[in-house]
């Protein structure tokens, strides 16, 4: 019998040692991002795009001569499911994490990775404080806050609007680019008629509306998601109230127009980085063709593309240190990193994380529903 057990502990033991071996061999790499919820559109072009960079890296040999692992996580959108996902993360042996898209669910999982040692890029990110905090493992793709403000401000001004209604939904990123937005039109001399905030999710925004056009606004500045969007277009028609609408950047999402209707999504205006289809980068038309080719369809949004971003500057990031130590990692990023060739421009980041530079644009929806750069 003892005999016995000794056989057994040695095919054990060489089983635990061949799946060491096996790990090994692998460069794990996280996904944080919401694949189920009311974001899902966005969590799964995330997914998309990072295993198809994954898989094209891994054609090249990788990274440091070992493949890339992609280890995906929901976090659902939501900040209770995003802590908990990140928790699995920081078990399943990943050297960095891309993610996540909105700012309260990404905020959510900052402390956690960087108490770890596990650097995380953002890619929808963009409210202010996430990189006032000193995480030094905290990197985002996406622009802040404040500089959408300023770009909302110069829009509304451009346009011409002088009385000016601002709407939020209490999320970290939506009020804080109202917050910013509301100090900055002021300062130029706007009339701000209306700020509050309505409920996220909910299926009928007439009350708000209401209020709204009781305000009687040139016009409206929301600084919500997507999802709110869309209904607020369709039941602002339905009440033939011809208000134009400028949306921050997370209502850039072709989901607006399906919720909305083209019709009543006709003359929004949004603010963006680039859509993917206006990236001018040099590896940016090529991306856009792999991806085409493989999901037969271009990235939903321009948020999945700079989580691409995020996967090629942690690659680079890892090559450039020629270490997975996620201290190593980080201060390469911080100190050596400078106009990375990312799809949606030159990559470089402060010492706070941020990325460098300024990558706003306006855009509004046209007749057909498609996404239109305007320059103002």
């Amino acid at each position: 019998m003892k005999k016995q057990w000794l056989g057994i502990a040695a095919v054990i033991g060489l089983a635990l040692s061949g799946s060491g071996v096996q790990a090994a061999d692998t460069i794990k790499i996280g996904l944080m991002a919401p694949l189920t919820g009311s974001w899902a559109g966005e969590g799964q072009g995330m997914k998309r795009v990072v295993e198809l960079l994954a898989d094209q890296q891994n054609a090249k040999g990788g990274v440091l001569g070992k493949r890339i692992e992609v280890i995906a996580e929901d976090d659902g959108g939501d900040p209770r499911t995003a802590s908990l996902a990140a928790q699995r993360l920081t078990t399943q042996g990943v050297v960095a994490v891309v993610g996540t898209y909105g700012s309260s669910v990404t905020e959510a999982s900052q402390t956690i990775y960087d108490e770890a040692g596990i650097p995380q890029v953002a890619n929808g990110s963009t409210a202010i404080r996430l990189t006032e905090k000193g995480f030094k493992h905290f990197f985002r793709t996406a622009p802040r806050d404040d500089e959408q403000g300023r770009m909302a401000a110069r829009t509304i001004e451009k346009l011409g609007f002088k009385k000016v209604a601002i709407l939020h939904d209490n999320t970290s990123y939506a009020k804080g680019l109202a917050d910013e937005a509301n100090a900055l039109l002021k300062k130029e001399g706007k009339e701000v008629v209306f700020f509050d905030a309505l409920t996220p999710g909910e299926r009928d925004y007439t009350a708000i509306l209401t209020k709204l056009k009781g305000a009687n606004p040139d016009m409206v500045l929301f600084t919500g998601y997507y999802p709110e969007a869309g209904l607020l277009l369709r039941q602002k028609k339905d009440m033939n109230w011809n208000v134009p609408f400028l949306g921050g950047d997370a209502t850039n999402n072709v989901d607006l127009v399906k919720i909305a209707g083209k019709e009543a999504a006709e003359g929004f205006y949004f603010l963006s980085p680039p859509q993917p289809q206006d990236l001018d980068a040099p590896d940016a038309a090529a991306f856009l063709s792999d991806y085409q080719g493989k999901y037969h369809e271009l990235p939903p949004s321009i948020w999945v593309v700079l989580a691409g971003d995020g996967f090629r500057v942690l690659v680079a990031g890892i090559a450039g240190a020629k270490s997975t130590d996620g201290d190593k990692v980080a201060e390469y990023l911080h100190q050596n990193l400078k106009d990375y060739p990312g799809l949606s421009g030159p990559i470089s980041f402060d010492a706070k994380g941020d990325r460098e530079g300024e990558v706003y644009r306006v855009y509004q929806v046209d007749a057909k529903g498609d996404f239109v750069l305007r320059k103002l």
